[in-house]
């Protein structure tokens, strides 16, 4: 049986960030090869994730950034089954060192930036070592990358909310893309302007509105005119650059971009929140 030094349990545990007992076994197990050990970390996690699939991970991370020449911004969800997992330092650094890699190299989809390799490690890979790490289901389950002339991203306090924002063009002031980023955060828009409003959405709300307007008695005949208006304000309330300002309400977002550049317009919004 090899010899296992504590050199080698120290390295296996920066590689994995598994336990110092759980590396020492791995390495036991392996007699003393150190990439059979990782394989069996990994093997245990996805032991634990086999395990654990039916679990809800509903808490997590939420992280987004920007590429350094601001011309590229994407959010990063790793969910967790725990707010005491969601909130450890360890975890939280993990869901950034993902998000580094998503704006390294923009991959197009989730399943492409599960495939990235982080020091030779696939992202699917580790995520299931941590799952074996920490012992709960851990889901990387949602990737949203946005382009433009200019973006900006928005961290809601609490990792639970995140957002990113792309315009057409630079922006006049730091303030004005801080503000519409947040604006999202806040106020949750299904699309830039009503015009973006898929025709599922819109057909689903025309029978919400007619329906209301049935229960309320009104005339057959009145109940697509009823509907419509109820649309006009549903595109008031639900798309960015109808809503009222959060900061100034006397103001639209469309008004509030004017004001401050007139060729300015917002092409791509991502947003993603883990619900309460």
């Amino acid at each position: 049986m090899a010899e296992i030094k504590a050199a080698d349990v120290a390295k296996l545990r920066k590689a994995t960030g598994a336990g110092m007992m759980d590396c020492k076994k791995a390495l036991v197990e392996a007699d003393g090869d150190f990439e059979k050990a990782v394989e069996a970390i990994r093997k245990k996690g996805k032991a634990i994730a086999n395990k654990r699939a039916d679990r809800e991970a509903s808490e997590g991370v939420v992280l987004s950034g920007v590429t350094e020449d601001k011309k590229n911004g994407v959010v990063v969800v790793l969910n967790c089954e725990t707010d005491f997992v969601a909130k450890n330092a360890d975890f939280i650094a993990l869901t950034q060192k993902f998000l580094n890699q998503a704006l390294a190299d923009l991959p197009e989809d989730l399943d492409a930036l599960k495939a990235l390799t982080i020091d030779g490690v696939s992202i699917a890979d580790l995520v299931l070592e941590q799952t074996g790490v920490i012992g709960e289901k851990l889901d990387l389950s949602y990737y949203g990358k946005v382009s433009g002339e200019c973006v900006v991203n928005y961290i809601h306090p609490g990792n639970r909310l995140a957002t990113v924002v792309a315009f057409n063009k630079a922006l006049p002031n730091e303030q004005l893309g801080k503000d519409v980023a947040m604006q999202i955060a806040a106020m949750n828009p299904v699309a830039i302007d009503k015009d973006d409003v898929s025709e599922e959405i819109i057909n689903k709300e025309l029978e919400i509105g007619r329906e209301q307007a049935r229960q309320e008695g009104k005339p057959e005949e009145m109940l697509d005119r009823i509907a419509q208006g109820k649309l006009g304000k549903f595109f008031k309330e639900n798309t960015l650059l109808n809503q009222a300002f959060v900061k100034d309400s006397k103001k639209d977002i469309r008004t509030y971009l004017k004001e401050n550049d007139p060729e300015l317009k917002v092409v791509a919004f991502k947003r993603y929140g883990l619900s309460n």
